[in-house]
């Protein structure tokens, strides 16, 4: 395995800022923020690392010869956004700069690409499976004609009241992931596997592992904690307002040792990137960076 970081909690980086940080921090792989040169609609996001959108085969090779000097792999490109969303124009502008990383990580030759399916979170499971059917299928045609596995994180995205009742990405349970590959059984389209988003639904993490290994193409290293007085106050049919709190590695109810021993039995060999959405560690670049050196040193040991 390798230890690696995602860039989007590194807005005012350039890359190569961020990958020189990395490099000199002792991580081994970075995953690029690429999401489209705008305004960021939440927190984390529309953080722009690499613009696919005029990305040229010499732009590529120079960006690999920069992270090659610095001794960075890439493990992934991200744009976490809504491809089911239920505007037509905000869905098809969503798919089109979806297609764009696709085609840039083929040009960079990075294997994977990490996103979300999204989802209308006023309909049920069932109606967002159908709408999965008619717009995945394309998207996941596309990568595969370009060698590229999709890396589906399996967030819920339900973190406000504006993302409530549903959340804003189906991908979140085995149940319908199962349904996911029933529907579009390609090798090329797998997980993402963020363990955080498991407590939140207390879904067994090691057997998840156990169960969905070969659909794991990358790992999302983020905590979470728990807050019983929130879960008291406001009860489990709130799913999470007022009681899930995003942390970093080591702060949360995480047992890391045992994903990691589930992750090993398993044969997963790939890059466990560090997602830094701590609240506790933001506003400041420095404090930012502090929370990312807590994560590298709780999970280094397990690195190997």
């Amino acid at each position: 395995m390798k230890l690696g970081f995602f860039t989007a909690a590194l807005p005012n980086n350039t890359l190569e800022q961020a990958a020189q940080w990395g490099a000199e921090s002792e991580f081994q792989a970075i995953e690029i923020a690429c999401w489209p040169q705008q305004k960021a609609s939440r927190r984390y996001a529309g953080v722009t690392h690499i613009d696919v959108t005029d990305l040229t085969p010499a732009k590529a090779k120079e960006i690999r010869a920069m992270l090659d000097g610095f001794g960075l792999q890439i493990s992934s490109l991200g744009y976490y956004s809504n491809p089911l969303h239920p505007e037509a124009e905000h869905r098809e502008t969503v798919i089109a700069h979806l297609k764009q990383v696709i085609a840039g990580a083929a040009l960079l030759e990075v294997p994977i690409v990490g996103t979300f399916i999204g989802k209308d979170k006023n309909k049920t499971i069932e109606q967002n499976l159908e709408e999965y059917a008619k717009v995945w299928m394309p998207i996941v045609q596309f990568a595969k004609e370009r060698g590229i596995k999709i890396a589906i994180e399996n967030c819920p995205m339900l973190f406000s009241y504006d993302e409530w009742p549903g959340g804003n990405n189906l991908a979140s349970t085995p149940a319908i992931w199962r349904k996911m590959w029933e529907i579009i059984p390609d090798e090329h389209f797998g997980l993402n596997l963020d363990p955080s988003h498991l407590i939140l639904q207390m879904i067994d993490y090691e057997r998840v592992v156990r169960e969905f290994s070969s659909r794991i193409f990358h790992v999302h290293a983020k905590d979470l904690h728990i807050d019983r007085e929130g879960l008291y106050q406001h009860g489990a049919l709130s799913q999470g307002m007022g009681w899930q709190v995003p942390r970093l590695p080591g702060l949360g109810d995480m047992n890391w040792g045992k994903f990691f021993a589930a992750l090993t039995a398993a044969r997963y060999d790939d890059v466990v990137s560090i997602e830094h959405e701590d609240r506790a560690f933001e506003g400041d670049e420095n404090l930012v960076k502090r929370g990312f050196y807590i994560a590298r040193d709780t999970l280094k040991p397990y690195i190997h």
